[in-house]
């Protein structure tokens, strides 16, 4: 293997490919990055066994040359040392060599680097695929997505399902949902073209998904998802994204969520955020977290909590709207801080059937979202 490469296009795809790398692998070729060059272009592969990642770098790209290739060839180089010097070297052009024994020589500028690589027949073979379930999905609408639910998944490994999100796929609606059993998230969008794609209990783990939303682009690029027995592809551009799917039955979550409420409220998103978190500083000092809501005769809410050590928080919030009976109720203000954070409508629809049933938590202009909190019992 003997090639030129631009050094920006090479470290795009070793940033891209390196997310897949755990560093507590027992594997040691695993530690690396496989190059496979061929007369089309440079392909980089990495792995950890849950998920693998693989970037493609094409030899010319909008009429500008990228690689040259002088011989084609394979190996694996160590991750952690070969990604940090690719950043740093001073030239805009690497040349690259594999020698005997996977000794491959690295010179941009008056830098020289000697690495020792490893054989590329040992690295695993990436899934084979058949791509039957192919249902594509906007990159901005998708991290949208993962960002408004995976935040309730499980960070406990005794429940290895409830770690991951829940997706399904039934009439071109497309539904994440992620619960830790105190809590619950659920979005859903409609999904032009795939009528005839269904697929239910696909559970991905949740710190795939926060490496995957880092690949996907900003704007509306589509990403294709191929959906198989035990695996999810992701096309992204130039970028394969290959993750298994968590094995287990995810449980039926639609019994927790109220459909008749005896109390609703319509507040402003930012303030309750802002009132929240400021009650939260008092809170999380007392280890509980625990921030209390309570309608008041005027028709506004109060929000407060307190500290035994320090003291206490409370303030009046105005509501927009107040339908239902009075009510007074206790939660985690954590919990209530992480659904606000991802909530982008400017109001939000709060629905309760009682001191010790879920909350509601709503959207007003998005109905493709809602969240559930469990309430806490307290003595006051």
């Amino acid at each position: 293997m003997k090639i030129s490469i631009m050094k920006s296009y090479l470290n795009d795809a070793i940033q891209q490919v390196s997310k897949a790398i755990s560093s507590r692998t027992t594997i040691p070729i695993l530690s690396g990055i496989k190059f496979d060059v061929n007369y089309q272009g440079v392909t980089l592969t990495a792995s950890d066994t849950d998920i693998s990642i693989q970037s493609f770098i094409p030899l010319e790209e909008d009429g500008k040359n990228v690689v040259s290739v002088e011989q084609a060839g394979s190996v694996v180089l160590p991750a952690k040392f070969f990604v940090e010097i690719i950043k740093k070297l001073p030239s805009q052009e690497v040349k690259m060599e594999v020698k005997e024994n996977f000794n491959t020589y690295i010179a941009a500028g008056a830098t020289e680097i000697q690495l020792v690589g490893l054989d590329p027949e040992e690295f695993p073979v990436l899934p084979s695929i058949e791509e039957n379930q192919t249902v594509s999905i906007p990159g901005d609408l998708l991290k949208n997505m993962i960002k408004q639910t995976v935040f309730s998944i499980s960070t406990h490994e005794t429940t290895p399902i409830l770690t991951g999100v829940l997706w399904s796929l039934a009439d071109n609606e497309f539904k994440f949902v992620a619960t830790d059993r105190h809590r619950l998230a659920t979005r859903s969008a409609h999904i032009e073209g795939a009528d005839e794609i269904k697929f239910h209990n696909v559970v991905i783990s949740g710190k795939t998904l926060n490496e995957l939303s880092k690949i996907v682009p900003d704007q509306n690029t589509l990403v294709d998802i191929v959906v198989a027995d035990n695996q999810v592809l992701f096309k992204i551009d130039r970028v394969l994204f290959y993750t298994r799917i968590l094995d287990g039955t995810y449980p039926d979550t639609s019994r927790i969520i109220p459909t008749t409420f005896k109390t609703e409220l319509v507040l402003n998103t930012k303030k309750l955020s802002e009132s929240i978190d400021r009650a939260y500083l008092l809170s999380r000092e007392e280890k509980t977290n625990i921030v209390r809501m309570q309608t008041l005769e005027s028709g506004d809410i109060e929000i407060s909590s307190s500290s035994s050590e320090l003291g206490k928080v409370r303030e009046e919030l105005e509501l927009k709207e107040f339908n239902g009976e009075p009510l007074k109720i206790s939660f985690n203000s954590k919990y209530m801080l992480d659904v606000l954070k991802v909530v982008e409508s400017e109001e939000l629809m709060i629905s309760f059937t009682g001191v010790m049933s879920p909350i509601i938590l709503k959207p007003i202009d998005n109905s493709n979202s809602l969240y559930v909190i469990l309430p806490y019992r307290t003595t006051n």
